[in-house]
């Protein structure tokens, strides 16, 4: 706009501010609830919890209408009689039979408390500030629980999901929900459709160190297809299969890698003394594998002895399925076939530090060609690294089971159990530096990473097994022609 004025007998036009337009505002019309629709939703809500009251605590309902009838018609005495009984019953109960009160009794009491007054109660400042309460039309929806389940070191929560979300909402925020509910950590396992559990532990289950396994009685004991090698978080034993598997373990210095190696070994030596399982062994540090040298048929730690020994094990790899072409798909270990288990401590001084560039691509051909080939016919790869990425190591995906100890970086999580495995809770790069062996496992075929912790083995124990079960292993007649 422009305005005129007088200066010297001239019209000047001097330029005006414009006055800025007012922007539309749209409003959502604001309608009263009747009350009568109000007091009509309160009395649905509380006769459907009457009704459901005792379908959902069959046994407090039970509990307070038998006191209650016992004390209209005994009054005071004949209800502490009552009471007296039932807790002389129960104490009996608790001392005759611990473990069957425990999980009828105890577990289920302190389900009860801590479905009220842990997560009930908390629930939804949590979940609005967390990012998982919905709105719609001015209106929050909440994943509902179900239903809640104490284990010895856990809670279960169950939990029933709004239309319309997806469970990774609730796998991208395990960290939110673990703090919030005060727990050490977070796991989602997908049931079904809009059907979820939440896994909160109470307590550390691998905060102590495992003294080694025992070592099984006869061969007929190992079952190289699930050796106990530790322990999980839910207090189960962590099995390790090598039988129809490879196995990478990954960790930083002091993570524990030698752990996994060592109690792997010591749960396969009664095999190894009766011939029907190998160990191949290339050791380039020379410490962590040659405690345990008499226990192997094949041991290098010299940069082209360990890719003469691949080589080697690829040539026997080869030659036993030529042999059971046409006639046999399924390996059996036995003294003519033996189980065949290639241990690679730090492959990557082979693989990616080795200065002379043929060294490094002999031994990645036979890694490669061992891993895609040799689960079929009864070899196995157990490999030991520090640094996952793909310039040290490229064949991470040949590894069907992965072990991730303590990591430096929270993007090595991903690299080595895959993607999404740190949204599930795996937080290997938050692993205590004070819990040598702790880490994450993640099996073929299943997406949810699980926390265990490795068996300890001592020299000790090496020393023992070495001098126990020494001068069994030998050449099979396969490499020896």
């Amino acid at each position: 706009m422009l305005r005129s004025s007088k200066a010297g007998g001239d019209h000047v036009q001097r330029p005006t501010a414009p006055v800025p337009a007012q922007a539309v505002r749209f409003t959502t019309p604001v309608v009263e609830t009747p009350g009568i629709f109000i007091l009509t939703g309160w009395l649905w809500r509380f006769l459907r919890m009457l009704v459901l009251l005792p379908i959902q605590f069959p046994v407090s309902v039970a509990t307070v209408t038998a006191s209650v009838a016992v004390y209209v018609v005994f009054d005071w005495v004949g209800l502490t009689v009552l009471w007296t009984v039932v807790d002389l019953g129960l104490l009996v109960w608790w001392r005759r039979w611990p473990s069957s009160f425990k999980a009828r009794v105890a577990l289920r009491a302190l389900a009860t408390w801590r479905r009220f007054w842990i997560y009930r109660r908390h629930w939804q400042p949590v979940l609005v500030v967390s990012g998982l309460a919905e709105s719609y039309l001015e209106r929050q929806y909440l994943p509902q629980i179900r239903g809640v389940v104490c284990s010895a070191w856990a809670d279960r929560v169950r939990v029933k999901l709004v239309a319309g979300t997806a469970p990774a909402e609730f796998e991208h925020r395990v960290a939110e929900l673990a703090h919030g509910f005060g727990a050490p950590s977070c796991r989602v396992e997908v049931r079904g459709p809009r059907d979820l559990v939440l896994e909160f532990p109470r307590r550390d289950m691998l905060a102590d160190p495992i003294d080694a396994l025992p070592v099984p009685d006869s061969p007929e004991g190992v079952d190289l297809a699930a050796l106990p090698v530790g322990r999980c978080e839910d207090g189960q034993p962590w099995r390790l299969r090598l039988h129809g598997a490879h196995v990478l373990t990954v960790g930083v210095t002091g993570a524990g890698k030698g752990s996994v190696l060592w109690s792997a070994l010591r749960a396969m030596v009664p095999a190894i003394h009766a011939g029907t399982a190998q160990v191949w062994a290339i050791d380039p540090k020379r410490m962590e594998l040659s405690y345990g040298r008499a226990l192997f048929a094949r041991y290098a730690d010299a940069a082209e002895e360990a890719v003469e020994l691949l080589e080697e094990a690829v040539a026997a790899m080869q030659d036993r399925a030529q042999r059971y072409a046409g006639r046999q798909r399924v390996h059996v270990p036995s003294v003519r076939d033996p189980f065949v288990v290639v241990v690679l401590d730090e492959v990557a001084f082979l693989t990616a530090y080795h200065p002379e560039r043929d060294i490094r691509r002999r031994a990645e051909n036979a890694i490669a060609t061992l891993t895609s080939q040799g689960r079929s016919v009864g070899f196995c790869v157990l490999a030991a690294l520090q640094d996952p990425r793909k310039e040290v190591l490229n064949l991470r995906n040949l590894f069907p089971d992965k072990v991730a100890l303590r990591l430096d970086e929270a993007s090595q999580v991903d690299m080595v159990l895959g993607e999404g495995a740190r949204d599930r809770g795996a937080n290997a790069h938050l692993i205590d530096p004070g819990l040598p062996g702790v880490g994450f496992v993640k099996l073929e075929g299943s997406p949810a990473p699980v926390r265990v912790r490795a068996a300890f083995v001592t020299d000790t124990d090496i020393d023992h097994m070495a001098s126990r079960y020494s001068g069994a292993s030998s050449v099979s007649d396969e490499v020896a022609r």
